[in-house]
């Protein structure tokens, strides 16, 4: 057996765009969205019902469809990640990262030595690999939310952190963390948020923040290389056109 191929990593790295959809919990979703052609399958840990005994189903779904597998746990405690990790998924989100010695315990978490610390175990991702330990550094992804006005104004030290693949500005957190709760739309939260991406961006690392139909090209545009879209978003998008077709008030 040889090491699955991260995905996303790859196409990060060769300067490409990854998309990834969120909001499907089941197995069967993922393998019925399979032929959709992402790249990842955002899996919620930390507001939504993805559980330990969960993880492996949602991996295997995820994996026969080469798609990357990244969940979002609920706290940057190392002990969370790996155990996520060891229970298949390719790529880790950490909430509410807001200064950069919290960006290096996210990559001690997820990391083994000499890069990391995490715990030495062989990740379902690792049955029959010969040489795991030493190549899962290399095919796993690392993802930093930046999501509160006082991670924006240390941006400059967190981007100093190395061995994170992801930067991503979470906008409804931002503008909360400004007062202005509920109010993405607010002139100051959109500078905000638009501007952490491009000083991401500007410093060579790789910017990723949430989308949806209306505003994904423009964020291609501001150079954000790592694209979430929550597929709730479609099925309201979707239910509310049928309605409308269907002339049903």
């Amino acid at each position: 057996m040889n090491l699955r191929p991260n995905r996303v990593k790859q196409k990060l790295a060769s300067g490409q765009t990854a998309c990834c959809v969120a909001g499907l919990t089941d197995p069967e979703d993922i393998d019925r969205f399979g032929p959709a052609g992402f790249d990842a399958v955002w899996l919620e840990g930390e507001h939504g019902p993805v559980d330990y005994r969960q993880i492996g189903d949602l991996t295997r779904a995820c994996d026969l469809w080469g798609m990357t597998s990244i969940m979002r746990i609920n706290q940057n405690e190392q002990g969370i990640m790996y155990r996520a990790l060891d229970r298949g998924v390719q790529g880790i989100v950490v909430p509410h990262v807001n200064t950069e010695e919290e960006a290096r315990n996210v990559v001690a978490g997820c990391k083994f030595a000499p890069t990391g610390q995490r715990g030495l175990f062989i990740s379902r991702q690792g049955y029959g690999v010969e040489g795991y330990l030493d190549n899962a550094n290399d095919h796993t992804v690392v993802m930093v939310l930046i999501e509160d006005i006082v991670a924006v104004n240390n941006l400059d030290a967190i981007l100093q952190v190395d061995h994170i693949d992801v930067f991503f500005v979470a906008p409804s957190d931002l503008a909360a963390s400004m007062g202005l709760i509920g109010q993405v739309d607010h002139p100051r939260v959109q500078e905000t948020w638009r501007g952490a991406l491009q000083q991401i961006s500007a410093s060579g690392r790789t910017a990723g923040t949430l989308t949806h139909n209306g505003n994904v090209a423009s964020f291609v545009e501001l150079g954000v290389r790592f694209l979430m879209v929550n597929a709730g978003a479609w099925i309201d998008e979707g239910a509310a056109a049928y309605k409308r077709l269907a002339q049903i008030s």
